[in-house]
């Protein structure tokens, strides 16, 4: 994954790890704590760090076995 450094930076994205890792950049770029984005998003405190920690699940490990076996790649960029 690209190391991402500033807003509008983008990142080729393979595994869940590489969408936690963006996201927690992007939550830090706002200040925001873990528990202040769960709270502002109205969701458990636990999933914020779950995602940026990059577990997967089933769900996910399908996509980007789809993903890659399609030949697609996934792409996240800061608005």
């Amino acid at each position: 994954m690209k190391q991402v450094s500033e807003p509008g930076t983008w990142s080729r994205t393979r595994s869940p790890d590489d969408i936690g890792a963006f996201l927690r950049e992007a939550r830090r770029r706002a200040g925001l704590s873990q528990d202040e984005l769960a709270g502002e998003l109205e969701i458990d405190r636990r999933v914020p760090q779950r995602i940026e920690s990059g577990e997967s699940t089933l769900y996910i490990r399908r996509v980007f076995s789809l993903l890659d076996r399609l030949g697609v790649d996934m792409e996240l960029r800061q608005r």
